[in-house]
């Protein structure tokens, strides 16, 4: 069975890894995504999923059976700001309503380049109002996201600080990319272990596509940059082995430095969104269960 998984892994990942080939034109890499949801995406066992319209944002409700509580979570998905949708992330955020138990809210925010910066801030932002307009309380709702998606996170909560709205109780990053000035020593450092976005050419080819004419350095949209104070209590998880790692590192030194509680989990050997990677990696699971946990508390 060890093996067998290993093998099913292995595999998984080199589609991935194909479906990110910049010779492919945007949508080809959208058509090979979701091929890759629908042949290998199933929704666990214990959840079901339904469709709805928070304010004209598409999103989907994925419930966990015999819930008594009220919490949920406002799930961003990654793909660079150019890729990926509910499909391919429905496995990742039901596993993390089961390990949360907690009802997940996850969105199709709007994609560039059709639609650049801030459309993708703008749908997240309308996506957690409307939830506040459903009743939830704002300390009853969690943020998270991965990879573009937590990102997307971070911007959202500083822009819900600024303009003097409740604040979720809690934010989760998994392999965030807060920096799109591509200033940290991993982009280069990890290049060689990272088996997604280590090869030679351009795999960071979303930046421009979200950017349009905006500047990188924007806090909103690279969040790194923004000032942290005030944030709520933040987990971030990275792989040891990705070139985002100082994307995490350094957001989590200057949250300390601002006083914001967070806690940083670098995964020995593991690459950018392993949690998608679940049940075929044990760590992922893992790393899920750990997420949980730190919702609980």
């Amino acid at each position: 069975m060890t093996s067998l998984r290993s093998r099913i892994l292995h595999s998984t990942l080199q589609r991935v890894v194909g479906a990110l080939d910049n010779h492919l034109t945007l949508q080809e890499q959208r058509i090979r995504f979701d091929e890759l949801a629908h042949r290998g995406i199933r929704l666990p066992k214990g959840v079901t999923a339904h469709t709805v319209q928070a304010d004209g944002v598409p999103a989907e409700w994925l419930e966990p059976a015999g819930l008594d509580g009220q919490k949920v979570i406002l799930y961003l998905h990654g793909g660079g700001y150019c890729l990926c949708s509910i499909d391919t992330h429905r496995g990742l955020a039901a596993r993390l309503a089961l390990a949360c138990r907690s009802r997940v809210l996850i969105i199709a925010y709007r994609l560039a380049p059709e639609n650049p910066f801030p459309a993708a801030l703008e749908d997240a932002l309308i996506a957690y109002r409307w939830l506040i307009r459903q009743g939830i309380s704002a300390r009853q709702i969690a943020i998270g996201g991965d990879s573009a998606g937590g990102g997307l996170t971070l911007s959202t909560a500083v822009k819900l600080r600024d303009t003097g709205e409740p604040l979720p109780a809690a934010l989760f990053l998994l392999s965030p990319w807060t920096d799109l000035t591509f200033s940290g020593d991993s982009i280069r450092t990890r290049k060689k272990v990272d088996p997604i976005f280590g090869r030679d050419d351009d795999t960071l080819q979303f930046a421009p596509a979200y950017l349009g004419a905006s500047d990188p350095a924007n806090p909103l949209i690279s969040p790194l940059f923004a000032d942290p104070v005030g944030l709520p209590p933040t987990f971030i998880q990275v792989g040891e082995d990705e070139i985002l790692l100082d994307d995490s590192t350094r957001l989590e030194k200057k949250m300390k430095a601002a006083g914001v509680d967070v806690h940083l989990e670098i995964w020995k050997g593991m690459w950018h969104v392993f949690q998608a990677f679940a049940p075929f990696a044990p760590e992922s699971q893992l790393a899920i269960n750990n997420i949980g946990m730190f919702f609980h508390q």
